[in-house]
């Protein structure tokens, strides 16, 4: 068979399995669109085991295996189950809580602040495959589905764009543009102090500098404008000196292996936190610690495909997010499998975007960014190589992209409002998705109730918010 005949037959199967022209895609898109999510998304696999692992190297190896698997996983199910062009990662929301709360409040529970980290993982993750499986429970009786209606048109409309500000955010963090401040929490850096971060303000410079090549070449028309601006801000933080080689690469792979195996994978731990005394109180923060998992998973993945969804026009004729309620599924299905392979809770990742932005829209794009995710555990030190001031410019531009839903609004009737304003200002400036979606669906509750519109809220939305209200009493 010729090159072009066997080109052709794989374009064939592609079209025919992922249906291409009917989502107005080629390979060709869907290629780099999955190459540029996976660049976009690859520092959650490498933040993740350290936050976790602490000073631990067998649980950071283990984390590294689990996040990398769980991430393939995850996303090829996006891919060949529900044909979407998402991608699923542990998150880091949901792991900086599995590795600063849930751990040491389980190491209490088992009577030893002092317990050895590595049975504090194994107990956190005991949490966590019990929430990525009530978390597909709910999707029999109609729960979920309960859930989704009766969260309100307006406020869904909001998630596109407070999504948006929370990855400008995130990107803005990892360019150094925005630094903390003790005065005013966050702050320019400091363009002037070249002796002292010399180092920052060049890294904030060239995130700026790719940042401006994905904006024209966008404007342009240039198929690829993130993927290119991405390798070429690479390019340039080594020319510069911003970023070096390392001196030496690390494959052992062997090592990492063993220790995957010895202390992650099917190392759930759902006895030691029984082993105090006080058993009643210990059921009520263990249920306390699982509530918190599946409602932020389920809302984290409810705002995020809906939200990019919706800002990208992949909906139906009915207007409907196409493939939001199966996508759903995976998420749950996915924390469950990456809890069993010692991950902390996986979910779809709003670094999705950036693919999406690029003109994925079909399975294809999370196909290619799953094997590459399942690549990183042979090219683990090869993906580090990619700076984040290189992909932070990617989050800034397609923060601007999602933004565009706001218009939709209803800003006429303060009711309605309001609660989409909440849902957009919580989830940057508390760096939390799910937040943004409690603080609206409260807020919605309270206004309607209180002007006497109480009639037109969802009993779905009422119990949401009762139930976010005494999450947040409760701690």
């Amino acid at each position: 068979m010729s090159k072009a005949n066997q080109e052709a037959t794989g374009t064939s199967f592609f079209e025919r399995f992922f249906k291409l022209k009917a989502h107005k895609t080629t390979v060709r898109i869907e290629i780099m669109a999955g190459i540029t999510t996976f660049f976009a998304s690859a520092f959650t696999i490498l933040a993740i085991p350290g936050m976790i692992g602490q000073d631990d190297p067998r649980v950071i190896n283990g984390v590294f295996f689990a996040a990398c698997l769980s991430a393939a996983i995850g996303t090829l199910m996006k891919s060949l189950i529900v044909n979407i062009p998402f991608v699923q990662a542990p998150g880091m929301g949901l792991g900086s809580f599995f590795a600063f709360t849930a751990m040491p409040a389980l190491a209490v529970l088992a009577g030893d602040p002092d317990l050895p980290l590595v049975q504090q993982y194994q107990m956190a993750l005991s949490l966590v495959f019990i929430s990525g499986v009530i978390f597909t429970l709910s999707s029999i009786g109609g729960i979920r589905e309960k859930i989704i209606d009766g969260i309100p048109r307006n406020i869904k409309l909001a998630l596109g764009s407070g999504i948006g500000l929370f990855i400008t955010l995130l990107g803005l963090r990892q360019s150094g543009l925005v630094v903390g401040s003790p005065s005013t929490f966050v702050t320019l850096i400091n363009f002037g102090n070249i002796a002292e971060n010399g180092t920052a303000i060049l890294g904030a410079i060239l995130s700026l500098i790719g940042l401006l090549v994905m904006v024209v070449l966008a404007a342009r028309k240039v198929k690829g404008a993130i993927l290119i601006g991405i390798i070429f801000t690479t390019i340039l933080a080594y020319v510069t000196g911003h970023t070096t080689m390392p001196e030496v690469f690390s494959f052992n792979l062997v090592g990492g292996a063993r220790d995957f195996f010895e202390v992650s994978f099917f190392r759930m731990d759902f006895t030691t936190m029984f082993a105090s005394e006080g058993g009643g109180a210990a059921i009520g923060v263990i249920m306390a610690l699982i509530s918190a998992f599946v409602l932020v998973n389920m809302l984290d993945a409810l705002g995020t495909i809906f939200g990019i969804g919706s800002a990208a026009g992949m909906v139906d004729e009915k207007g409907e997010v196409i493939g939001l309620k199966k996508g759903m599924t995976v998420d749950a299905i996915g924390t469950a499998i990456g809890a069993a392979l010692g991950s902390s809770s996986t979910a779809t990742v709003v670094s999705s975007a950036s693919g999406i932005a690029e003109g994925g829209r079909t399975g294809l794009t999370s196909l290619v960014t799953g094997l590459l995710f399942l690549a990183s555990l042979f090219l683990a030190p090869f993906v580090g190589l990619i700076p984040l001031v290189a992909t932070a410019p990617a989050l800034i531009y397609v923060g601007c992209l999602m933004m565009s839903h706001i218009k939709e609004v209803d800003f006429q009737d303060l009711t309605e409002a309001f609660p989409a304003f909440l849902t957009i200002a919580m989830m940057p400036l508390t760096f939390s998705i799910a937040n943004g979606i409690a603080f609206g669906l409260i807020s919605y509750t309270l206004i309607k109730l209180f002007t006497g519109r109480i009639k037109e809220v969802k009993p779905a939305a009422v119990v949401i918010a009762i139930v976010f209200v005494l999450q947040y009493v409760l701690g």
